[in-house]
């Protein structure tokens, strides 16, 4: 069972990362909640084993690409994102360490593999992927396109997935010009 888990996650990450068009650098975050992939509601049955097979799924595929990932910790830690420092240089850490059931499973695995770990209260990521209702679009840059995914499920858990693009900003400079005429 771990080992398809993992494989279903791995194939999300990857479909969002080729449909997002994420380059080297850019950050995808991941919020997920075990309970749900479980077939659980949310909150009710935190799994170290299945955030591990998750983690590793995603983590091995955009690690691939030389996209970093940051990891939705749960409510308890006010949706704090565990990133790699190297990923966000100038950010200000938060004092918190996530554990299974304080900060959530997927987001313990993320602190215990990285290798130097940080903990932030926000990200602006370029895309992310929602496993089971953990709503991490607080956590993506302004503005949010849904992206629909084949592989839109892990366990019994419903994957949404979101990437980012620059606002538009003023319109599109011929057609003002040609209004001016």
């Amino acid at each position: 069972m771990l080992d398809s888990i993992k494989a279903q996650a791995a194939a999300a990450a990857a479909e969002l990362c080729e449909k997002a068009g994420l380059k080297p650098g850019q950050i995808l975050v991941v919020g997920c909640s075990t309970s749900e992939v479980a077939g659980s509601r949310i909150g009710t049955d935190s799994n170290y084993e299945l955030a591990t097979a998750i983690f590793e799924g995603i983590w091995e595929t955009v690690n691939a690409r030389g996209i970093y990932l940051a990891a939705q910790c749960c409510e308890h830690l006010n949706r704090a994102i565990v990133a790699e420092r190297e990923a966000v240089p100038f950010a200000e850490p938060v004092n918190a360490v996530p554990q299974p059931k304080a900060g959530g499973s997927f987001a313990t695995n993320a602190y215990r593999h990285f290798r130097d770990p940080v903990v932030l209260e926000e990200i602006r990521a370029d895309a992310g992927l929602d496993i089971g209702r953990t709503l991490i679009g607080m956590h993506l840059k302004k503005v949010a396109v849904p992206c629909r995914l084949e592989h839109d499920r892990i366990g019994e858990a419903i994957v949404i997935a979101a990437r980012t693009r620059p606002k538009f900003i003023g319109g599109d400079r011929a057609v003002y010009d040609e209004k001016l005429k």
